[in-house]
């Protein structure tokens, strides 16, 4: 089952950012969440670049998925960067980077 992020995300911005939902470009990108690379930009247009801790702690619980897998390896391949660089753009362990591209580019 799906979560139905676009509810999950009006609730929080209905309880902690209110002003946040009267902005067209917010309201339009929740009718986009349906990825965890969708939920990765939304967070940081969101939220702004978490604290370097609390990032790190976030990232602990974070789950992929297929589509994302691939959207994040192509971003990585079109912008020509390497493992590192895209770890630190997603804030994904530059390991999991070399397996990802292990696991779908062979």
């Amino acid at each position: 089952m799906i979560p139905d992020y676009k509810q999950i995300y009006t609730d929080i911005l209905e309880e902690k950012f209110p002003e946040k939902l009267r902005d067209a470009v917010i309201r339009l990108k929740l009718e986009t969440l349906h990825s965890a690379y969708d939920i990765l930009k939304f967070n940081q247009l969101i939220f702004g670049e978490a604290e370097y801790e609390v990032g790190l702690n976030n990232q602990k619980l974070r789950s992929y998925d297929r589509e994302s897998i691939l959207r994040i390896l192509s971003y990585q391949k079109r912008n020509g960067l390497t493992n590192v660089q895209v770890s630190h753009h997603f804030k994904i362990s530059r390991n999991t980077i070399a397996k990802w591209k292990s696991i779908f580019e062979s």
